[in-house]
């Protein structure tokens, strides 16, 4: 198998495990599920270490909505952690699931 092969099979199982695209050849969509599984549990962590105003908010709910959010907005690989977790409390917002933020006022 070339390189190139390598490199677009590499990315068949990343967007699977990303995105729930259809399992690459080769591949048990059974056991990707799972995996695809626990990668999202381990961006809702890091989510929750990142905000953690939005599970102390959302309390039993964070859940739920973090795995709606994660099912609606794959992780790619271009978005790095606290953009996603910024998007992740936009959607809340968006949703009214949260308060818009206060803006902070300055004083001179």
């Amino acid at each position: 198998m070339s390189r190139e092969e390598l490199a677009a099979r590499q990315a068949k199982l990343l967007e699977n495990l990303l995105t729930g695209a259809a399992a690459p050849p080769g591949f048990d969509p059974e056991r990707l599920r799972v995996e695809a599984g626990v990668l999202r549990g381990k961006r809702r962590r890091l989510v929750a270490y990142l905000r953690p105003d939005l599970p102390q908010a959302l309390g039993p709910r964070f859940r739920s909505l973090f795995d709606a959010y994660a099912a609606e907005h794959p992780k790619t690989t271009e978005v790095r952690a606290h953009e996603y977790a910024a998007g992740f409390a936009a959607w809340l917002v968006s949703r009214g699931e949260l308060p818009k933020p206060r803006r902070r006022r300055f004083r001179r």
